[in-house]
Parts: C-alpha cells; structure tokens; sequence
C-alpha cells in the first residue's frame, strides 16, 4: 500500500489586462517551470483578460477557486503566481483573493518562493479572534 503524500496540485493564475500576451505569456512559463522544478501537478492555467483582469469579480479566478474546493480535501492545493501583483496590484483586493484561497484550503504562492501556507488560519478566518 503507498502511504507518500501525494504532490501539490497547482493552479496556476494570471491576469492580462491588454492586448499584447507576451509578457503574460513569460510569466505563464515561469510558473509552469517552478512547478515542474518542484515536482508538483498542474491542475491548468486560468487567465483573467481585458476588463475581468481588473475587477473584482474574475471569472476565471472565481472557476479556479472552484476546482481547489473539489481538490482541496484530496491533497494539498497550490494557486500558483509569478508574483503577488498578479492577483492584484491593490493590498486589500489581494488580500481578499488571498483569503478566498485560504477558505478553501489551499495557499498561494509565488516563483518567487513567497508562500500564504503559514498564515493560513489567520487568512481563513480560523483564528482565535475571529467571529
């Protein structure tokens, strides 16, 4: 019987909000091998573009989120960005995509090596002093 964890499922996210792809495209490959360096699964990539890409409510976000909810209780889930500003350039809105994360159960992460993962009771709203 194999008892080994199984490898984080990755989602990897982005943002674009315009025409050119190129440097999106850059940071798509970045994270493609971060993953690949580390040994885990990519579960797919999700793209938020245009208009989306700026607002609150990403639709290709909110579908991720959806698939770390179905994965979260089979192994370790991962959303994965070249750097916080993909999520959003603004503290709060990343902060709160952050915790949309964490109520899911799964963290995010940069190439970077920056990670959520410790902080995530805080970010879940799991701690001692939340109501």
């Amino acid at each position: 019987m194999n008892t080994a964890t199984p490898s984080p499922l990755v989602l990897i996210y982005d943002r674009n909000a315009t025409r050119s792809s190129a440097i999106l495209d850059l940071r798509l490959s970045g994270c493609v091998n971060y993953a690949d360096r580390h040994g885990w699964q990519i579960a797919g990539l999700w793209v938020d573009r245009g208009d989306d890409a700026l607002s609150a409510t990403r639709p290709q976000f909110c579908a991720l989120i959806e698939v770390m909810r179905v994965e979260a209780g089979r192994r370790a889930t991962i959303c994965l960005v070249h750097n916080g500003c993909r999520l959003a350039h603004d503290d709060a809105l990343r902060l709160t995509l952050q915790q949309r994360v964490a109520q899911v159960r799964g963290c995010t992460a940069t190439t970077f090596g920056d990670s959520d993962a410790r902080a995530h009771a805080v970010l879940a709203g799991l701690s001692h002093g939340s109501a």
